[in-house]
């Protein structure tokens, strides 16, 4: 029988890792999906659009994030940072990890273009 409340404290934290390893970090980040944010900034023409993809894990870096573009022309932006791989299929940061709650940011000059969340995954294991 154990007694000891330092010995109980230890049994508590080591099953509290053990459910986390067991369960992964992928899971609480369920619900915290990545976003993309996109703001009008310049209203020459043609207009420029401010655009922001952010990890909203505070946990996982989320990986090979790509969005819906529509018929977005790489000419506009850096493809290190936006790459167009298709109609309607851009990668972000070339499909590299971004950071727990890290945000990656660029700007264009164009019509707007409809960006809108895809495809992602945590890397948590």
């Amino acid at each position: 029988m154990i007694s000891s409340p330092p010995l109980k404290l230890v049994l508590w934290a080591l099953t509290a890792v053990s459910l986390i390893l067991h369960h992964g970090c992928g899971a609480r980040c369920d619900t915290k999906a990545p976003t993309v944010q996109q703001v009008q900034v310049g209203f020459g023409e043609p207009p420029k659009f401010a655009v922001e993809v952010k990890n909203n894990c505070p946990m996982c870096p989320v990986i090979d994030v790509h969005v819906k573009c529509g018929n977005f022309s790489q000419a506009v932006v850096d493809p290190r940072q936006f790459k167009v791989l298709s109609y309607d299929d851009c990668i972000v940061n070339g499909g590299l990890p971004l950071p727990p709650l890290q945000k990656l940011s660029f700007n264009y000059s164009h019509s707007k273009f409809l960006l809108t969340l895809k495809d992602w995954h945590f890397q948590c294991e």
